[in-house]
């Protein structure tokens, strides 16, 4: 699917309109409300950097985007919007959007031997891979294992995290992509 299709499911999934596994139970339809808010947050507030841009605009060859996702991942409602503003900006990349849960390439692309998303892998016209990302920036990642060893509930460690997001502003995502394109070699 695409990023339309995507956030077109958000909306079929809180419409009831999408009702398989995991999306038939209230707790996962809570998660999709939350993230349908986060991700029109920073659709409308997040700014891309000019560094970014110029790396983004500087592809000159195509580029398969895989983004393996879910709509009830918090880590993805804060990274998504981003990863959609950065595709906009050059015809040569396209994204392709795989659902982690349905039939998606995560296995082959795991976090520490778990299926954490999200997961950016980006391809060459051949489909060799170029790099991956995910599934979130690295100091994010860091909070996140720190926060395995606390005795804080759990609810307390995703707010801080919800926190790291907001005060990040995008800006951790935006320098690790520049990183990650700008290491790609010229072809």
């Amino acid at each position: 699917m695409n990023l339309q299709a995507y956030r077109d499911l958000f909306k079929a999934i809180l419409n009831g309109e999408f009702v398989q596994a995991p999306y038939d139970s209230e707790s996962y339809i809570n998660y999709v409300k939350l993230n349908h808010s986060r991700m029109k947050r920073w659709t409308k507030q997040g700014v891309l950097t000019p560094a970014l841009k110029e790396a983004i605009e500087a592809i000159k060859t195509p580029q398969t985007w895989v983004l393996i996702t879910e709509p009830w991942c918090g880590d993805a409602a804060n990274s998504v919007p981003y990863l959609e503003k950065m595709a906009a900006l050059n015809p040569n990349i396209t994204v392709e959007v795989q659902l982690r849960d349905s039939g998606s390439e995560i296995d082959q692309y795991l976090t520490n031997g778990g299926k954490s998303i999200p997961k950016l892998i980006a391809r060459d016209q051949a489909g060799n891979d170029l790099f991956t990302w995910g599934p979130r920036p690295s100091e994010a990642q860091a909070l996140v294992q720190q926060q395995k060893t606390s005795d804080a509930k759990a609810e307390d460690k995703y707010a801080e995290l919800l926190l790291w997001y907001k005060e990040d502003k995008g800006i951790s995502i935006q320098e690790e992509l520049i990183q990650l394109l700008t290491a790609i070699p010229a072809v």
